[in-house]
C-alpha cells in the first residue's frame, strides 16, 4: 500500500509540477474576479440555455438517473426553480434524498456548467401560479375530472427548487480559431492548452452572494 489517505488518488508522481496543468492554465482568472462577476457569468450562461439535466439518486436500486428540465425561474440570483408532476418517480427521490446536480452544456463552443445542491418539492398554489406556463399541459395532460387539468390549480404540477451549494463552469476564451492555435500548439510542446475559463463557486461564496440578493430585495 503506498500510505496515501483514502479519499486521494494517484498513481504517479510528478514532483513538483501539477498532475492536472489543464486545470491549473484554465482557473487564471478565478482569483482576479469578483464574486458577482463569477457568479453572473454562471447564470447567464445557464439562463441562455434554459435546458439543463437534473440528476436524482433513485431510492430502489441505489442509482443515479438524470432527467431533462426547463429552467422556470431563479431565487436568490443562484438558486434554480423547475416545475414537475408531484406524482413522478423524481420527486419521491428528492423526498427521499434532496442532494441534487444540474447540468448544462453548449455543444457549439464546449461550454459546460455543474450546479451540486439540494431540492426541495413545493406546491404553493401561489408559487405555482406565479411561475405556470400553459405547456404544462402538455407534460401532465387533462385527466377529464375537472380537477386535474394541467391548470395552475392542477395539484399535480409543483415546484422543484435546487438550492445551489457548489458550481463548477467553463467558458470558452477567446475565438474558435485562437482556441485551435492554442491546441495545436500544445500538441506540438506538450504544454497544456489555455482555452477556457474554469470557474468555481465554493459553498462559502454561493452563501454570500445568496445573502446579498436576500438583503437587497
Amino acid at each position: 500500500m503506498s500510505g496515501l489517505p483514502a479519499s486521494t488518488f494517484s498513481n504517479t508522481s510528478t514532483g513538483s509540477k501539477p498532475a492536472d496543468p489543464y486545470k491549473q492554465h484554465n482557473k487564471t482568472d478565478d482569483e482576479h474576479i469578483s464574486l458577482k462577476q463569477k457568479v453572473e457569468d454562471l447564470v447567464e450562461f445557464v439562463e441562455g440555455l434554459k435546458y439543463g439535466m437534473l440528476t436524482t439518486h433513485q431510492t430502489d436500486t441505489g442509482m443515479l438517473v438524470s432527467r431533462c428540465m426547463a429552467i422556470a425561474a431563479k431565487e436568490n440570483g443562484v438558486d434554480l426553480l423547475f416545475h414537475t408532476n408531484t406524482e413522478t418517480g423524481k420527486t419521491d427521490e428528492i423526498k427521499s434524498d434532496q442532494h441534487v446536480n444540474v447540468a448544462f452544456i453548449k455543444p457549439s463552443t464546449g461550454d459546460w456548467a455543474s450546479i451540486s445542491g439540494t431540492a426541495t418539492i413545493e406546491t404553493d398554489r401561489e408559487k405555482v401560479k406565479k411561475y405556470y406556463s400553459q405547456q404544462l399541459k402538455t407534460w401532465v395532460g387533462d385527466l377529464g375530472d375537472g380537477i386535474h387539468d394541467g391548470s395552475a390549480n392542477d395539484p399535480r404540477i409543483g415546484i422543484i427548487k435546487v438550492s445551489m451549494v457548489t458550481a463548477t463552469y467553463s467558458l470558452a476564451k477567446g475565438t474558435a480559431v485562437s482556441r485551435g492555435i492554442e491546441m495545436a500548439k500544445g500538441a506540438v510542446t506538450g504544454k497544456a492548452a489555455s482555452v477556457t475559463r474554469l470557474r468555481e463557486l465554493h459553498p462559502d461564496e454561493v452563501m454570500q452572494y445568496r445573502n446579498l440578493c436576500s438583503s437587497s430585495s
